[in-house]
């Protein structure tokens, strides 16, 4: 049974769930983090990721999505689960297109992975265009068109055959700077995010 001062989303046990105390702590340690720096970037205290570490406590689904992604992996590998086995290849004709807000997108890499990798077409100007802030990185590479990229308060440009990687946690805006819009290929690690939590189309997001 929960006690009071329990963050939301721990529990004593939960018996649908398998022991992940051992992944969790692997998981970390893989990622170089202490325990104090994993617990203050998952919003807990170090004690109580030390009981969920030593099987003291056991996560809930959704305390497990928020560490699967601090660690840069899956629920799925925090149970134990076995990944399956993925094509490599994608071909052009299955690369079905998506619209939210204007934007076009269409998957160019597999579901499932540590990155999503996407051919986007931007529009000129769309409702969309607002300023995200989220964990991860991106990278973006110009393929037609000019995209204006605004990283804090500074606007940049980018022509064909231009690249930007940069932290997500920099407030960020991604638009076409030309009136027949752009084409770009963009990657994003946040892992298995839906389109709309991406920083293209439908997300949320503060205007600026």
């Amino acid at each position: 049974m929960s006690t009071q001062a329990d963050p939301p989303g721990l529990s004593e046990s939960d018996p649908a769930l398998p022991d992940v105390a051992p992944q969790l702590r692997a998981l970390r340690r893989r990622r170089g983090l202490t325990l104090e720096a994993a617990a203050r970037r998952a919003g807990l205290s170090p004690a109580h990721l030390s009981r969920l570490e030593t099987g003291r406590r056991q996560p809930s689904l959704p305390m497990l999505l928020g560490l699967a992604r601090i660690y840069g992996t899956t629920v799925s590998e925090l149970l134990g689960e076995s990944a399956p086995e993925r094509d490599p290849v994608l071909r052009a004709d299955r690369a079905e297109p998506t619209e939210a807000d204007g934007w076009i997108y269409r998957r160019a890499g597999a579901r499932g992975r540590a990155m999503q990798a996407l051919r986007v077409e931007v529009p000129y100007a769309t409702p969309a265009d607002l300023v995200r802030v989220h964990p991860g990185e991106e990278w973006l590479h110009v393929l037609g068109g000019r995209v204006r990229l605004t990283l804090g308060e500074t606007a940049h440009v980018l022509d064909p055959g231009d690249s930007a990687h940069f932290d997500s946690l920099t407030p960020h805006r991604i638009a076409a700077a030309t009136a027949g819009g752009a084409e770009l290929l963009f990657v994003h690690t946040l892992m298995q995010s839906p389109a709309a939590e991406l920083c293209l189309g439908g997300g949320t997001g503060r205007a600026r």
